[in-house]
C-alpha cells in the first residue's frame, strides 16, 4: 500500500482508546492545541517520525486478537488521505476504525474530499476540542462533556450527527 504518515508514536495494546483492545496510532501535527492536552508533544507538525503505511499495516495485523485501531493525535484530520488509506485495509481484515478529532462533525464535513474519505471509513468519531473548562474523567473515552462519540456510518446516512448507542446517556446525565 502506498503511503507515509507521520506519527508520534503507537501504542500496540490499549483498552482506554475505544471499545475492545485497540492498536492507537497517535498522529503528529495538531493546529488545535488545546488548553490542558495531555497530548502535547503530538502539536508540532514536523515532529515524531515517518513510517510507512505498508509497515503499520503489517504492525497492527501482527496481533490476531486486536478488535480495531484508533486513530488520536495530534489531529488525524490533518493526515486524512493515509489514514483512509489504511483504514480501507484494515476494514477489509474485520477491524473497526475509531477517529478521535478536535473537529466536530459538522467541521469535518466542510474540510473536504480527503477529510471526508477518512470520516467515511471511520467507525466511531470521538469529536470536538478538550475543554479543560469541562473535564471528566468519568465519561468513557473522551475527556470533556462537550466532546461526542459518534456512530459515523449512521451518522452520514442520516445526514446529522447520532451517538452511538450507550454513550448518549453518559451525555445526557452530564446535561449534554
Amino acid at each position: 500500500m502506498d503511503g507515509t504518515l507521520r506519527v508520534a508514536g503507537t501504542i500496540g495494546e490499549s483498552i482506554v482508546d475505544g471499545p475492545g483492545i485497540r492498536y492507537v496510532i497517535f498522529t503528529q501535527g495538531c493546529p488545535h492545541r488545546c488548553p490542558g492536552c495531555h497530548n502535547t508533544k503530538t502539536h508540532d507538525f514536523d515532529g515524531g517520525v515517518v513510517l510507512t503505511l505498508d509497515a503499520l499495516y503489517g504492525d497492527i495485523l501482527r496481533n490476531p486478537m486486536l478488535s480495531g485501531v484508533t486513530f488520536s493525535g495530534g489531529e488525524p484530520f490533518c493526515q486524512p488521505a493515509p489514514l483512509a488509506t489504511l483504514a480501507a485495509a484494515l476494514h477489509e481484515k474485520g477491524k473497526n476504525i475509531m477517529v478521535y478529532s478536535g473537529y466536530t462533525y459538522e467541521q469535518l464535513l466542510e474540510l473536504g474530499d480527503d477529510a471526508m474519505a477518512l470520516l467515511q471509513q471511520a467507525d466511531l468519531l470521538v469529536d470536538g476540542p478538550y475543554l479543560e473548562a469541562v473535564r471528566d474523567l468519568s465519561l468513557r473515552f473522551r475527556g470533556s462533556r462537550n466532546q461526542r462519540v459518534l456512530d459515523v456510518p449512521l451518522s452520514l446516512k442520516t445526514g446529522a450527527p447520532v451517538w452511538a448507542k450507550g454513550y448518549q446517556q453518559e451525555a445526557a446525565s452530564n446535561d449534554f
